[in-house]
């Protein structure tokens, strides 16, 4: 029976708050990206260096502070993409300031990665400059995240986009199916999200994953447990079968049911409200009774190994005042998913 372990550790401890947007206008400057620390050797971080390598920007020190040597876009497998947008947020804003707290919090992260007895790091992971608020409205930022991660996507990286609010992953997977054609989507989240359109925007958080179904991806949610009226009969209609957060928790075989449910090829979406809130409690639209750390993380390992991850997003990091829980967690699943694909190799 393959299923990850439970358990109830809390992943790390709160330090100090983050409140600066970067990325919400303007040109794209070095100032955009902030001086990022580190507890390993901490360079002079007074300014990030923006670099360009065949019109891709990159910053370094960029995600896990990485020297520049271990993120020249080049060579680098895994490509960091910010997003920092929140636009269609309906309830609590902030997560636009997600994608530079969830940088700064992965300078923290061990490069050791006590699981696997390995420095994935090494495969290099360069980071992008953040795509850029699109005033013109959720349609015109979604294609300024297609514009922005194609280019990524055809160069064979394993793109990663930080979110800001859900709705950018209708960009990304887009951009990623140019590619790959038969793509299945692993969306963990607390939402269903798959409203045609929510106040007034087809491209809306609450819409984005009914813009991947209209794509042609399989669906397979995960941890749901919120779901719309309207949301429900799409599922119902479209043969879709949630794995819901009850499921995860009394059921023996949820994991077997996500893994015969996933095609070869596959996006990993992470909603950040898909954990318990008591594990990430800095997120827009917080739902009690989550998901817990190993059973996330004890998921996508055995997707990794059994099916192939080809890009993936972390979405709706709100990062709260006084505490950094929700941004290290962030920042570490990140970085573990990461390992987990590399192992593979």
């Amino acid at each position: 029976m393959r299923r990850p372990q439970a358990c109830g550790i809390h992943p790390c401890r709160p330090q100090w708050p983050l409140f600066r947007p970067f990325g919400t206008g303007g040109g794209k400057t070095q100032t955009q990206f902030p001086a990022l620390t580190r507890r390993r050797k901490p360079p002079p971080l007074h300014s990030a260096v923006v670099t360009r390598r065949k019109n891709m920007q990159t910053c370094v020190p960029g995600f896990l502070g990485l020297e520049a040597k271990d993120s020249d876009y080049k060579h680098s497998r895994f490509v960091v993409l910010p997003i920092p947008y929140d636009a269609t947020t309906s309830y609590n804003v902030g997560t636009r300031h997600g994608p530079e707290a969830i940088l700064r919090a992965s300078g923290q992260v061990e490069l050791f990665d006590e699981e696997l007895g390995g420095e994935f790091h090494r495969a290099g992971v360069a980071t992008l400059l953040p795509v850029e608020a699109e005033a013109r409205g959720p349609e015109a930022m979604h294609e300024a995240i297609f514009r922005a991660a194609r280019p990524v996507v055809a160069a064979g990286k394993f793109l990663f986009g930080l979110g800001g609010e859900h709705g950018v992953t209708s960009g990304l997977v887009r951009a990623v199916m140019t590619k790959h054609k038969k793509l299945s989507v692993l969306q963990i989240d607390a939402h269903s999200d798959l409203r045609d359109a929510y106040h007034g925007s087809p491209y809306s958080h609450a819409s984005v994953m009914r813009r991947v179904v209209d794509y042609g991806a399989t669906l397979v949610p995960v941890g749901i447990r919120a779901v719309s009226a309207e949301d429900h009969r799409f599922m119902k209609r479209a043969g879709i079968r949630p794995v819901t957060a009850r499921d995860c928790m009394m059921t023996e075989d949820w994991v077997d049911r996500i893994l015969d449910s996933l095609g070869d090829t596959v996006y990993v979406t992470i909603d950040i409200d898909g954990f318990d809130p008591a594990y990430a409690p800095g997120t827009g639209t917080p739902e009690p009774g989550g998901l817990d750390w190993y059973q996330v993380t004890g998921l996508l390992r055995l997707v990794a190994a059994e099916k192939n991850i080809v890009a993936a997003d972390l979405v709706e990091v709100m990062p709260l005042p006084g505490q950094t829980v929700t941004e290290f967690l962030a920042a570490r699943l990140a970085y573990k998913l990461m390992a987990y694909v590399q192992a593979r190799k």
